[in-house]
């Protein structure tokens, strides 16, 4: 089970960070990543860390958002800074595994809102 957090209403530059709690699984084994998918798009890539953790962020994101695990705690969070209206969507959070370049996703969580709007 994957348990996503820290979405709300935020200014176009204010920041804002998701957290996503997972259970039931080997947290330390998986990769996790991040996605969104905003109103009428489909669901997109927006960053990923590997168990030993390796990152990869979409280009739209890099620079603006970090993302980052606590094995301790089977928590991966998402950092995301300098937003814009675009960022707009609804952010889940995925427990999958990676392969090279390649993310296969697995177990996915509740999404949770993000809205950046003035």
């Amino acid at each position: 089970q994957l348990q996503a957090s820290g979405g709300g209403l935020v200014q176009p530059g204010g920041s804002l960070r998701l957290s996503c709690a997972a259970s039931g699984i080997i947290f330390s084994r998986k990769s996790m990543s991040w996605y969104r998918q905003a109103p009428g798009n489909q669901r997109e890539l927006v960053a990923t860390i590997t168990s030993g953790g390796n990152t990869n962020y979409k280009d739209s994101v890099k620079g603006r958002f970090t993302i980052s695990r606590d094995n301790a705690s089977n928590t991966v969070y998402l950092q995301m800074n300098s937003l814009k209206p675009d960022d707009t969507a609804v952010y889940y959070c995925n427990a999958g595994i990676s392969r090279g370049s390649y993310y296969y996703p697995g177990y996915w969580g509740q999404g949770t809102q993000v809205t950046v709007s003035s």
